[in-house]
């Protein structure tokens, strides 16, 4: 039986069970016969790319980086997909929402105590409440900043759970407040004989009728300017020197939500914090700075421009330059103020500051004269930026702007315009035929409230005397007119053609002069002006039937909408610039101005407006006007239509821009 033999191979081929494990250095290893596998051509690549930690790290960085730039490049640039990017679900998370609100809101409750103060605290019983947190809130951060370090570590956990519930007793108490445009001055009640009556504003109204609402989505920017080319991704400051609702500070508020739009960085140093734009800011989620000292020179240091909004910002830039004396370099200083006594006020730094801002020519002539007077050389040549018309008023008023859409286009936006002019005026207690004259803005001596007031009531009393004449001659000339048909006709055609003639003259008389004066409850009022107007009105018998007041108030569109004539009685050099002139002709309005100032510049007498002198000299001229203007209403439409051609060729918000763009060449870093 033949033997049968195991190979040798078959021997050495018998793995080891130690084989894979680690052996003692010198031991000899077994052999393997097997012949080791080729991978096909992109396995050793692949193998490399496991085996290489390196470039799976530098890779999902880069994945990252790019996901990070993709969602700032979308936040900065799409206000809905804000919305979008914190939903979940379908729904818009509250929690996320809720936390932008607190952000934006720990401004007013960290610090802008005292403002809440003069929102929320009346005398009333009913407001206490209000009261009482914001000034707990207040004393609350006195008591912490006079602790020593000692004591705020010893009391960390005690002070700070008191701190948690009192923010958001303050947070919820804030969220609670009614929005200010809806806020009313208890000065003046809403119905007063003597007076006039206290109406709008009419925000809520407006949403109604136009089924839109400008806290829902603001402008956005021209991706394609060379606006939005030198601003991306820059740091700026802005100075304002109050929150009042007046046209520096909205200006400057205008100008920081468009920067944020075309993807800057905005923070904002507030001199003052009186006024009720606190909470605007918060919803356009602009950064306001904590104080107005050392933190805030520390932040415009930082920033590649720094945006001066008024000449009240004197001081806050003498501070900064002597803290940090290069940096007049980085300032523009956008001067929107006229007077004489400004002017004394900034001449200490006129010429330390990169450059100068103005609204106008007359403005910019008028200041380059008293600097010639005093010696001062400035660094550059100044530049002319004048205001302009937003976008959301430029919408409502059916103007081409970014805010359009297929579904609300200019033409759409034009018939709800007219709607909202019907409910506005009925709210308002006037008919078509009547006339409304509309004057917006602080109440005091330099724009001339008084002077307009003194004016209606000279129209009124000419009008008055002009009725009783036209009232007698109609009479007349119908005794005249039945003697001579009285053999013709018999008594009763006799009766029924003199009740009809009657009617038709009184008819005619129908149409009244309504003016309409805002804004009440502006911080920028003076008392003793306002008590001055009120002793006017009581003194001067019926006056008051024909005098209605409106609140300061954001929400302007619907004002506009319902008004025919807009008056500018600036006082003194006339007004700086004007930018509700500006903003009423954009709704068509026949425009009275003071021939003085930059209200000439846009207001060309009998083709865009009517001027009128300055003073009492002035005012039987304003009453010519208004009269003229009452009795042509032909020629109410024709001026405003002519002004809203000039507005759009000359004062859009991209003509604003284009020209900014020589400022931020000339005084941004490289």
């Amino acid at each position: 039986m033949e033997e049968i033999r195991l190979s040798p191979l078959r021997q050495t081929s018998v793995k080891s069970s130690l084989s894979g494990r680690s052996t003692p250095r010198g031991t000899p290893r077994v052999y393997s016969g097997r012949t080791p596998r080729r991978g096909h051509g992109g396995g050793g690549a692949f193998q490399w790319f496991r085996s290489s930690r390196l470039v799976y790290w530098l890779l999902l960085i880069t994945l990252w980086t790019y996901l990070g730039f993709y969602v700032q490049s979308r936040w900065a640039h799409d206000n809905e997909s804000k919305v979008e990017f914190l939903r979940f679900g379908g729904r818009p998370r509250k929690d996320e929402l809720y936390m932008e609100k607190i952000k934006g809101l720990d401004v007013v409750a960290n610090e802008n105590s005292e403002a809440l103060v003069n929102i929320t605290g009346k005398d009333d019983a009913g407001s206490n409440k209000r009261t009482d947190v914001s000034l707990i809130k207040k004393d609350d951060g006195v008591s912490r900043r006079s602790l020593s370090s000692k004591q705020k570590t010893r009391k960390t956990v005690r002070t700070s759970r008191s701190k948690i519930r009192v923010k958001q007793k303050v947070i919820k108490e804030v969220l609670e407040t009614k929005d200010l445009d809806d806020e009313q001055d208890p000065q003046l009640p809403l119905t007063n004989a003597t007076y006039g009556k206290l109406l709008g504003p009419f925000g809520s109204l407006e949403e109604k009728v136009l089924e839109w609402s400008p806290h829902r989505r603001s402008g956005t920017c021209d991706r394609k300017s060379d606006f939005k080319r030198l601003v991306w991704s820059r740091r700026f400051v802005l100075l304002f020197h109050e929150l009042s609702m007046t046209g520096a500070p909205i200006s400057m508020m205008e100008l920081a939500s468009e920067l944020l739009s075309c993807g800057a960085t905005v923070s904002a140093v507030v001199l003052s914090r009186r006024g009720g734009l606190m909470q605007e800011l918060s919803r356009r989620r602009i950064k306001v700075v904590e104080d107005k000292g050392e933190l805030s020179f520390k932040t415009a240091m930082k920033a590649d421009l720094i945006i001066a909004g008024s000449a009240v910002c004197t001081s806050w830039i003498d501070q900064y330059m002597n803290h940090h004396p290069a940096g007049g370099s980085q300032i523009a200083w956008w001067i929107m103020e006229n007077r004489r006594e400004y002017f004394d006020r900034a001449k200490p730094v006129l010429d330390r500051v990169k450059m100068l801002i103005f609204l106008s020519e007359s403005q910019s002539r008028q200041w380059l004269t008293w600097c010639e007077e005093e010696h001062i050389k400035l660094r550059s040549q100044p530049v002319i930026v004048p205001l302009s018309v937003n976008d959301e008023l430029a919408f409502v008023a059916g103007i081409p702007s970014s805010l359009n859409t297929p579904t609300l286009s200019p033409e759409k936006m034009r018939v709800k315009r007219q709607i909202l002019r019907e409910s506005v005026r009925t709210e308002l207690g006037i008919t078509d035929s009547d006339m409304l004259v509309m004057s917006l803005s602080s109440i005091n001596p330099t724009k001339g409230q008084l002077l307009l007031l003194e004016s209606i009531a000279l129209a009124l009393s000419e009008r008055g005397q002009e009725s009783q004449r036209n009232h007698k001659g109609i009479i007349r000339k119908e005794k005249v007119s039945l003697s001579s048909k009285h053999r013709l006709r018999g008594s009763s055609r006799q009766m029924k053609s003199v009740s009809l003639t009657l009617d038709n003259g009184l008819r005619r008389e129908k149409q009244e002069l309504k003016v309409l004066l805002g804004s009440v409850g502006s911080k920028s009022n003076k008392v003793g002006y306002v008590k001055e107007m009120l002793s006017f009105l009581s003194n001067s018998g019926n006056l008051s039937k024909s005098v209605m007041w409106t609140p300061a108030t954001t929400r302007v569109a619907s004002l506009y909408s319902a008004a025919d004539v807009y008056v500018t009685n600036s006082q003194g050099v006339g007004e700086t610039f004007g930018r509700v002139t500006i903003e009423a002709m954009a709704y068509g309005l026949a425009v009275v101005g003071t021939d003085a100032g930059g209200t000439k510049e846009m207001v060309q007498h009998n083709m865009t407006g009517l001027l009128h002198s300055m003073g009492r000299s002035g005012n039987k001229e304003l009453a010519h006007n208004l009269l003229y203007l009452l009795r042509n209403p032909d020629e109410r439409l024709r001026l405003g239509s002519e002004g809203r051609k000039m507005v759009e060729k000359m004062y859009m918000k991209q003509h604003m821009y284009k020209r900014f763009v020589d400022v931020l060449v000339k005084c941004m870093r490289p």
